[in-house]
C-alpha cells in the first residue's frame, strides 16, 4: 500500500511505524473473513482493511470525524486479522497509532467522556475495585441485571503453598482478577507447587495497564508498566526468578509489550524488554513440566468430562499461544468438545463489553452457542475477562483452565 504520510507525523516514531505497517498490506481482504465486527455488520469500515484505509487517509492528513472514531472504537483488537493477514500487518499497533491521532483530533464530550475517564481510573486500583466488588456482592440481590452480569459469584481461593523451592517464579495479580476471581492465581501457585516450582506476587505491582492504554491513555498505562518493572526488578536483577507469569492471558498481551511500549524511555528502555522476555502464560510454564505434570495425573485414574474450551483472543492470537491448553486439559482427563468458529472473540475485550454492550452481546450469544452446541457440562477459559463475560450469559459453569488441573491433582494426591 503506497503511503504519503502527512507533516505532522512523518517523520516520528509513530510515523516510521505507521508506514512500515502500511506498505505491507495488500488490500487481499483476507481479514474481513475472520473479523468479528465485519461478520455483524457487513460493513467495509468495520473490519480490518476498512478500518486500515481510515487510518491511512487520517495519517495522510485527512480530517477524521466522530464517524471515523465509531468505526475504530468498534474494533475490539481480538487480532483475529493478524492470524489470518498472510502479508503479517501488524494491525493491533496500526489501530494503536490511528486511534491516538483520532482521539486527540476528535475529542469525546459528556457523557461518553465521564464513563472513561471512570473506567480507567477505578478499574486499574486493586484495593478501590476490590472494595467496590464487595460491596456489590452484598447487594448482588438487589442490582439490574447489567450489573449483576459484572459482580461474579466469588469462588473460595483455598491455600496458597509458601515458598519452599529453588525454582521461583512471580505471578503478576493484576487489577481486577484479585477481587473477581482470586481462585485463579491461587491454583495457579498449587499447581506449580505441585511441580516444584514457588509462585509469589509481589508487593506494589499492580494493573498491567492494559486498561488505561485502551482507553486513550497511554501515558497513564507507560506509568503502570514503570511501577510493575519496579517491583520486580530486584529479583530480575538477583537472577532469584525464572519467568513472570500470566494466569490471565490479556495481561500477558500487555506485559508482553512492554518493551515496545517503553523503547524510547532512556530509563526503562532496556528493563522494559528484559520483563517481556522473562514473561511466559502460565500454559507455558506447566507445558514446559509436562512429564512431572503426568506423573502427578497417573496416580489416579482420572474420570472422562466433556469440556467445552474458549481459547481468548489474547491467548490464541494476541499470543500466539494455540493448542498449549488443550494438551494439558486432554492429559488431565477432559474430552474437549468441538466448538465452531473457535478463533472468534467472545465480545468481552477488556472494557469492551460496557462500551458497546449491543455487538458485545451479540457476540456472546454466538460464542455460548458454538461452545454448548457439544454437550458440555461447563465451560474453561483463560482469561478473566472472558469468563465473566461468558458466565453471564450462562447457567454452566466457567472455569479457569487451570482451576480444573488444580482439583485433577488434589483428587490424585
Amino acid at each position: 500500500m503506497q503511503t504519503q504520510l502527512a507533516d505532522f507525523i512523518r517523520d516520528t516514531p509513530e510515523g516510521r511505524e505507521a508506514e512500515e505497517i502500511l506498505r505491507k498490506c495488500v488490500h487481499c481482504g483476507f481479514c474481513t473473513a475472520t473479523c468479528p465486527t465485519y461478520q455483524l455488520l457487513g460493513d467495509e469500515l468495520d473490519g480490518p482493511r476498512g478500518r486500515i484505509y481510515l487510518i491511512k487517509q487520517v495519517l495522510e492528513g485527512a480530517e477524521p470525524t466522530e464517524k471515523t472514531r465509531l468505526h475504530l472504537d468498534r474494533c475490539l483488537t481480538c487480532r483475529s486479522c493478524e492470524s489470518t493477514c498472510p502479508s503479517g500487518v501488524h494491525y493491533s499497533r496500526l489501530l494503536d497509532i490511528g486511534r491516538a491521532v483520532v482521539a486527540e483530533r476528535v475529542p469525546r464530550h459528556g457523557g461518553e467522556a465521564l464513563v472513561r475517564r471512570t473506567l480507567r481510573e477505578f478499574v486499574p486500583r486493586p484495593r478501590l475495585f476490590g472494595l467496590a466488588m464487595g460491596a456489590g456482592r452484598a447487594v448482588r440481590g438487589l442490582l439490574p441485571k447489567s450489573l449483576q452480569d459484572k459482580v461474579p459469584t466469588l469462588r473460595p481461593a483455598g491455600a496458597w503453598p509458601a515458598p519452599r523451592h529453588a525454582r521461583r517464579v512471580i505471578a503478576l495479580a493484576g487489577c481486577a482478577q484479585p477481587a473477581m476471581a482470586p481462585s485463579i492465581n491461587a491454583a495457579a501457585a498449587r499447581v506449580l507447587d505441585a511441580l516444584g516450582i514457588s509462585m509469589v506476587e509481589m508487593p506494589g505491582a499492580g494493573c498491567c495497564g492494559a486498561v488505561r492504554f485502551h482507553l486513550d491513555d497511554a501515558d497513564g498505562a507507560r506509568a503502570d508498566a514503570r511501577r510493575n518493572i519496579d517491583a520486580w526488578w530486584p529479583d530480575i536483577e538477583a537472577g532469584r526468578i525464572e519467568a513472570i507469569v500470566m494466569t490471565a492471558s490479556g495481561c500477558g498481551v500487555q506485559v508482553r509489550d512492554y518493551g515496545h511500549l517503553l523503547q524510547y524511555d532512556p530509563v526503562y528502555a532496556e528493563r522494559a524488554q528484559r520483563v517481556s522476555e522473562l514473561t511466559r502464560d502460565i500454559a507455558e510454564v506447566v507445558l514446559a513440566e509436562g512429564e512431572a505434570l503426568h506423573a502427578r495425573l497417573a496416580a489416579r485414574a482420572q474420570p472422562r468430562e466433556a469440556l467445552a474450551w474458549h481459547a481468548p483472543c489474547t491467548l490464541q492470537h494476541g499470543q500466539r499461544i494455540r493448542g498449549t491448553v488443550e494438551s494439558l486439559l486432554l492429559a488431565a482427563g477432559f474430552d474437549l468438545t468441538p466448538v465452531r468458529d473457535a478463533h472468534l472473540c467472545c465480545g468481552s475485550a477488556g472494557t469492551y463489553s460496557i462500551l458497546q454492550p449491543d455487538l458485545s452481546g451479540r457476540l456472546r450469544a454466538n460464542k455460548l452457542d458454538a461452545l454448548l452446541e457439544g454437550g458440555a457440562g461447563r465451560i474453561a477459559s483463560a482469561n478473566i475477562g472472558c469468563m465473566t463475560h461468558l458466565q453471564a450469559g450462562t447457567d454452566k459453569p466457567v472455569l479457569h483452565w487451570i482451576e480444573l488441573i488444580d482439583a485433577r491433582l488434589r483428587s490424585a494426591s
